[in-house]
């Protein structure tokens, strides 16, 4: 099969694409013949040697993806031959094969059906970030209509994180640089949009939102922005740290912190189990059926152009950046 192989941890421009055999289905997996793979950030630092995970080399790429299943493994009950999977979560793209290639082995445990109202576009790209911005919202336990802040609200994540907060009947604030990109998270249901390039945003969001604060912060981006994003919270909020898209956060006076009593969490998808991913995920669609929201495909590249893909993924998408393996049949 072609597959974009990784052979070092040197960077994204090591990605090759090659020949290499065809994975075969293991006890309790299945073989997919993929149709889209979605990027994530952590394909982009597991390459340059900026994640936790260090799988054997070489290794293939994409956790997220959508496919046809064409095999069997023994134990397999619950899927059959021809049937359309998507793949929620689990080990692959980390420690085993992902799916920037053409055909990819999955443990059933990894695996579900597509929503019926959902394309298959929709579909591929969409598991990892809804499960991730699920995590960063509930792992305080259960909210009150609070008022949730978004960074970095346009992509995979924050679009996610800002159907996912309406949906659960928060007030939702979202920033994003690109008023093209704002004007659509207000029609995906954000209540005020924030441009953070203006350096008084706290303070305007402060006076927007008086005499309510932000109870709930989700940080995708990281860097000097999260020291703004602790002016604008109020006492017992909590901080779901999701990303560090603009690196390390500097120094900051942690008196921001304890005065207030706020809570800063961690927010990794890995941590769920099989069983409780699969919760959540089954959650999340009732909530997002309620609502009628859906994934937000940005683009779509085709295979050959995975490096285009990249650099468009690192340019701040509108939503999910995908790749074409093969049109859906």
């Amino acid at each position: 099969m072609k597959a974009w192989l990784l052979n070092d941890f040197h960077g994204l421009d090591q990605l090759l694409l090659t020949t290499v055999p065809d994975p075969t289905a293991g006890h309790n997996e299945v073989v997919v013949d993929l149709e889209y793979a979605a990027l994530n950030p952590a394909d982009r630092y597991l390459p340059q040697g900026e994640y936790p995970a260090h799988p054997k080399l070489p290794h293939i790429l994409g956790r997220d993806g959508v496919g046809i299943v064409s095999a069997l493994g023994t134990g397999v009950e619950r899927f059959h031959i021809g049937q359309r999977v998507l793949i929620i979560r689990g080990d692959t793209g980390v420690s085993r094969w992902g799916t920037l290639a053409q055909h990819v082995s999955v443990s059933v445990d990894s695996l579900a059906i597509p929503p019926p109202a959902w394309t298959v576009q929709q579909s591929a790209g969409a598991a990892l970030v809804y499960l991730t911005a699920w995590q960063a919202l509930t792992q305080w336990g259960d909210l009150l209509p609070s008022v949730v802040l978004v960074t970095g609200a346009s992509g995979g994540v924050g679009v996610a994180t800002v159907q996912l907060s309406k949906a659960l009947g928060h007030t939702v604030v979202a920033l994003s640089r690109d008023e093209t990109k704002r004007r659509t998270l207000i029609e995906l249901g954000a209540d005020h949009v924030i441009d953070p390039s203006d350096s008084n945003w706290p303070l305007s969001l402060k006076q927007t939102l008086a005499p309510r604060r932000v109870d709930l912060a989700i940080d995708n981006i990281g860097g000097s922005m999260f020291s703004q994003v602790l002016e604008t919270l109020g006492n017992f909020a909590k901080v779901s740290v999701v990303g560090r898209l603009a690196g390390p956060v500097p120094n900051f006076n942690t008196g921001a912190i304890f005065f207030r009593r706020i809570r800063i969490g961690g927010v990794a998808v890995a941590t769920f189990t099989p069983l409780e991913a699969k919760a959540a995920w089954e959650a999340l669609l009732k909530l997002l059926a309620r609502t009628g929201a859906k994934p937000v495909v940005d683009s779509v590249f085709p295979f050959d152009q995975l490096r285009p893909a990249f650099d468009r993924l690192a340019a701040g998408p509108m939503g999910k950046v995908l790749i074409e393996i093969r049109k859906p049949q």
